[in-house]
């Protein structure tokens, strides 16, 4: 039986240099995840300024707490993603109830449908920006500029097979952003968090 990988040796020692206190370890941190942070959490959330909110949030919880992310569960990627998704579904869910108290409009059920359907948006973004550059690169072509296997092909300088392989194989990957039991998939990325 194969043994499962270690973290990178880079979310070793990031963790290591933060349970340390090192200052600029929080910097390289953040300037390796704050896109992704905040993008997911603006995603969940569809407000800048909250998206803000939960950006200093994750990172204000890393620093206080390095100790929280175990190494042995994945990757430090995925572990401040799955941080991210959890503060911003909370947030959400905050600020829907409040609402839904102060207007008297909606249901707790419609509430629930707009967190699941905020979670899976961020969890499909987190796969996508995940997934490796060549099935990216074939996934955008085929999406945004309506490209199909033959033009993706030609404009990757691949052959038409591996266009089909690469566009078989990301939205192989994209399909599992509403399943969370997913090889991979971050824990609580399901919309219950």
């Amino acid at each position: 039986m194969a043994q499962k990988e270690g973290p990178p040796r880079w979310d070793r020692k990031m963790q290591q240099r933060l349970a340390r206190g090192e200052a600029a370890a929080l910097g390289e941190l953040y300037d390796r995840f704050a896109s992704l942070v905040h993008g997911l959490a603006h995603r969940v959330l569809g407000d800048e300024r909250a998206a803000d909110g939960i950006t200093r949030e994750v990172f204000a919880h890393v620093w206080e707490h390095p100790d929280s992310y175990d190494p042995r569960q994945g990757p430090l990627r995925t572990w401040v993603a799955t941080l991210t998704h959890h503060l911003a579904v909370q947030r959400l869910r905050a600020t829907e109830t409040e609402a839904l108290a102060l207007e008297g409009s909606g249901t707790t059920e419609e509430l629930e449908h707009r967190v699941r359907r905020a979670s899976v948006a961020a969890r499909a973004d987190y796969i996508v920006q995940s997934m490796p550059v060549p099935l990216r690169s074939a996934l955008e072509r085929a999406y945004f500029q309506r490209r199909d296997y033959r033009q993706t092909a030609t404009d990757l300088g691949i052959t038409e097979d591996e266009a089909r392989r690469r566009l078989r194989l990301g939205l192989q990957l994209l399909s599992t952003a509403h399943d969370t039991e997913a090889p991979g998939a971050p824990p609580g990325f399901g919309g219950a968090a």
